[in-house]
């Protein structure tokens, strides 16, 4: 199976920056659409942010946009999450995610599109 591994998360301040990483096991990552989720306690998981297999297209919660940014690393099969001017409400457990995406160049939003997930890495913002 493919493996997953978030990194980046911490306790940080308002208005601070975080950078989350996800490394992908195997050689097929460049087939893969790659997504952010999140989850906070008492709250549904939802999207953050996602990618497309090449990079090219990208799409955001509207809370993330002009704040976070997704890209990815083909070569180092890593995807990012770099976020800036925090806030408490982004408070929450940070799931990176794979899809297997081998015909279209496209972004995903529903996590039952997702075949693969890391194990999460919590990211708390204090005001």
């Amino acid at each position: 199976q493919v493996h997953l591994v978030e990194s980046g998360g911490g306790l940080v301040q308002a208005g601070d920056s975080l950078r989350l990483s996800c490394t992908t096991s195997g050689r097929t990552f460049s087939s893969y659409a790659m997504g952010w989720f999140r989850q906070a306690p008492g709250k549904e998981r939802e999207l953050v942010a996602a990618i497309s297999k090449s990079g090219s297209i990208t799409n955001y919660v509207d809370s993330a946009k002009g704040r976070f940014t997704i890209s990815r690393d083909n070569a180092e099969n890593t995807v990012y999450l770099q976020m800036n001017s925090l806030k408490p409400e982004d408070t929450a457990v940070y799931y990176c995610a794979a899809k297997i995406a081998s015909y279209s160049d496209t972004y995903y939003t529903y996590s039952l599109h997702y075949h693969y997930w890391g194990q999460g890495t919590q990211v708390t913002v204090s005001s």
